[in-house]
């Protein structure tokens, strides 16, 4: 259902033509630019741009690898899944909100239409002109709002669905994404405490290399203050 999602957003931004650089870039790896342009059968050029697009929207990210013998930096890209539902997120909530308004006007407006000319106009506009069309001098009709308002409806169930769908989806990833921090701390906490548990071997070994000559200083001392004492 994600990859649907997903696949739905990118075509948006990109067009129909390039929808497969979706599937390129769902991967938990990124992927070299050069491969994505040779899976999608298109120059490097085109691709970049197709990516600068995703890329201004917050769509995908990139790191970038110096070519240790030719000297130059090629860029590795991946969607960023959160990002890209929470776009679509954006995106079907505006669709949600225009048909709201459409249904609104429609069950609380007249429409009024030139049958032969095929326009339609609203109440107060054909009340300027008289009812009368400007291009053919036919009389407008009153139009049935009924089937336009049935599928307004229509489409409306099926952007809120999707919506839902989305929402669940979103939610699944923010999961996914707390765990894998939840993960990456306790590793790094580990790494730490390895860290300083070396450490700590460290300094005994060097106070045990110390304590030898430690008790000869104390020895020597004690004789020093031994023959003083005789002296006296």
């Amino acid at each position: 259902m994600q990859k649907d999602l997903i696949k739905e957003i990118i075509t948006s931004v990109v067009g129909k033509s390039s929808e497969g650089i979706a599937y390129l870039l769902d991967t938990k790896k990124h992927v070299n630019e050069f491969t994505i342009a040779d899976k999608l059968g298109i120059t490097i050029n085109q691709t970049r741009n197709l990516l600068y697009k995703l890329s201004d929207l917050g769509l995908v990210s990139s790191i970038r690898k110096k070519d240790k013998k030719k000297g130059w930096y090629t860029y590795f890209w991946r969607l960023e899944n959160v990002r890209a539902l929470e776009f679509l997120r954006s995106f079907l909530n505006k669709k949600i909100e225009q048909i709201n308004f459409q249904l609104k006007s429609r069950e609380s407006k007249q429409f009024y239409t030139c049958d032969r000319c095929k326009l339609e106009f609203t109440e107060e506009n054909a009340l300027f002109i008289n009812f009368t069309c400007n291009e053919c001098g036919e009389v407008f009709t009153l139009k049935d709002n009924s089937k336009v308002v049935k599928e307004l409806k229509k489409n409306l169930l099926k952007f809120e669905r999707e919506l839902s769908l989305v929402e669940e989806e979103i939610g699944k990833e923010k999961e996914k994404t707390d765990k894998q921090r939840v993960k990456l701390f306790a590793k790094e906490k580990k790494e730490k405490e390895k860290l300083r548990a070396e450490k700590r071997k460290e300094k005994k070994k060097e106070r045990d290399k110390l304590a030898p000559k430690k008790k000869i200083v104390k020895l020597k001392k004690k004789k020093i203050v031994k023959l003083k004492k005789k002296r006296k």
